[in-house]
């Protein structure tokens, strides 16, 4: 058993994992294609668009969600999208902890969270288009003066 924890210590084994994983298409294809498909699916379940024929709901779903992965646009925006969500949600975290310590139970202390969040919401999604490209990122970026 000592030999086993010295082999792995001597090896990134998680770093290892997911570069095999990344080098498979698992955060490229697999996670975008199930990530596409289970929005369509759920989005097209709840409007109960095809309420005689469900498997539609499925067909149509795999169908967008295999076309969405033709070029290279969608993989390149969740791989912008999801580490800058992950920093704004970090950001988030702390901010409920820290009121949560300080201003307990007030009323108005829910709606400037709610605010902040949807501030780190909105500057996470126009860096994220800036850094793909889109011309919205960089109006964004030349005008905020003027919408704020």
């Amino acid at each position: 058993m000592a030999e086993g924890i010295l082999l792995l210590s001597g090896t990134n084994f998680f770093g290892d994992a997911l570069f095999t994983l990344e080098q498979a298409g698992l955060f490229s294809y697999i996670l975008p294609l199930l990530l596409i498909f289970a929005l369509v699916y759920g989005i097209l379940s709840k409007l109960k668009v095809f309420e005689d024929n469900k498997s539609i709901n499925g067909i149509i779903a795999i169908s967008v969600a295999l076309m969405s992965l033709q070029f290279n646009v969608v993989n390149v925006f969740f791989a912008q999208l999801f580490p800058k969500l992950g920093v704004g949600l970090a950001i988030i975290l702390a901010l409920l902890l820290v009121v949560g310590l300080f201003i307990p139970k007030e009323k108005w202390a829910v709606y400037v969270i709610m605010g902040v969040s949807a501030v780190v919401f909105v500057i996470v999604l126009v860096n994220t288009a800036a850094d793909v490209g889109w011309s919205s990122g960089y109006w964004w970026y030349e005008n905020w003066e003027f919408v704020a």
